[in-house]
């Protein structure tokens, strides 16, 4: 049975690890909103020393953040030399039993930290309460009948936070089934929910940036019954006319056991995977469009076939980190999946994090904090 798996193509696994990792997020819709005090003023922002202000973390802090795990993990951030944090704020935690029924104390609370830290936010928004998708449906369901709700809210998140937050990612790998509610991919339907929803946060927000959904990067063939390739999938929004609704691509870059200099190959899966994006991009006249990879890594779990040596994933880090800041103009950020975890699933879900549960600093944490904090760089971000 070991050996059996030697065969399989990453690109495979990193499909099957991604529907996993949504599977774990199954319970969220069950846990109901905490309503926390307001913050307290906040003092005056700290400053993030780097030599790449190109560099972010995904840090999940609204799926296992109480305060003093928020401003911990925050801080390390910062310390670790990342400007820019990449947050999930699920639809359902913040307009829970209505429309216009608000709960902006756990999303204040978690901005309100990363500005302190000196952190930029960028936000993914998915999820439907629910009020907001038909009974026997997942909450990852949106039917077009919610579509105009969707926009309503998103419009008032834009406005409440219009000056600390202006980076939404509207949904998350809408090209999976698990991820477009048990439901076939469907550009033109996600073409359709960007044309409804993005008058609405340039009404909250004119200055916000609107990206579109990071897809799951994958060579699945026509006809899979659980995921539409990436690359076949962001054509397919093109010609749906979706170019006009959003700002900027957000890009998922992993590198699966490809080092980031391996060139780009639609029928693999690696970091140079995201110039293809690019390329298709620019071939639509989206040239002007910048990228945001929000997610991306190497996982070191040495009992999985799509994984690397821990050596091996620093050196690939750093280097695909030096890239993305010299060698690719259009990429406004690399933001690496994830910075840490509630608890140890003794699986390798633990090993795409840069510090333990415990808040104990792996290897990869203090290599990247050492790599952008070179003494000759002097460079800070504002």
């Amino acid at each position: 049975m070991k050996h059996r798996w030697r065969h399989i193509p990453p690109e495979y696994l990193l499909l099957a690890a991604l529907l996993l990792g949504l599977a774990a997020q199954l319970s969220i819709s069950a846990r109901p909103p905490t309503r926390r005090a307001a913050p307290s003023t906040p003092a005056a922002p700290r400053t993030v020393a780097t030599n790449n202000p190109k560099l972010g973390v995904h840090t999940r802090l609204s799926l296992w953040g109480p305060p003093d795990v928020t401003t911990r993990t925050l801080t390390m951030v910062r310390q670790m030399g990342a400007p820019w944090d990449v947050e999930y704020f699920p639809w359902l935690y913040l307009e829970p039993h209505g429309p216009g029924d608000y709960d902006w104390s756990g999303s204040d609370r978690i901005v309100d930290a990363a500005l302190a830290q000196g952190l930029r936010p960028i936000v993914r928004i998915d999820g439907a309460p629910d009020w907001a998708h038909p009974p026997g449906t997942t909450w990852k369901y949106l039917d077009r009948d919610h579509y105009e709700a969707f926009g309503a809210f998103l419009e008032a998140f834009a406005r409440h936070y219009r000056g600390r937050v202006d980076h939404i990612i509207v949904w998350n790998e809408p090209n999976l089934r698990a991820e477009w509610g048990d439901r076939a991919p469907d550009p033109a339907a996600y073409a359709d929910l960007l044309r409804v929803v993005y008058p609405h946060i340039k009404r909250g927000n004119p200055d916000a940036v609107v990206l579109l959904a990071g897809l799951a990067p994958n060579t699945e063939p026509p006809g899979s019954a659980v995921a539409m390739d990436d690359l076949t999938y962001l054509r397919a929004l093109y010609d749906a006319g979706v170019a006009p609704y959003f700002d900027a691509l957000a890009v998922h870059s992993y590198g699966t056991v490809y080092p980031p200099d391996d060139p780009p190959n639609p029928a693999r899966v690696n970091f140079a995977r995201t110039v293809l994006v690019e390329q298709i991009a620019a071939a639509h006249g989206d040239a002007a469009k910048p990228l945001y990879i929000t997610e991306s890594g190497w996982n070191d779990n040495a009992h999985w076939v799509a994984a690397v040596r821990p050596a091996d994933r620093i050196r690939y880090t750093l280097r695909a980190m030096d890239i993305a800041r010299d060698d690719w103009p259009w990429c406004q950020t690399i933001a690496f999946w994830e910075f840490r975890t509630d608890t140890a699933t003794r699986s390798y879900a633990d090993n795409w994090t840069f510090v333990t549960p415990d808040f104990i600093p792996k290897p990869i944490y203090d290599e990247v904090q050492r790599h952008t904090r070179a003494e000759d760089s002097g460079l800070r971000t504002k």
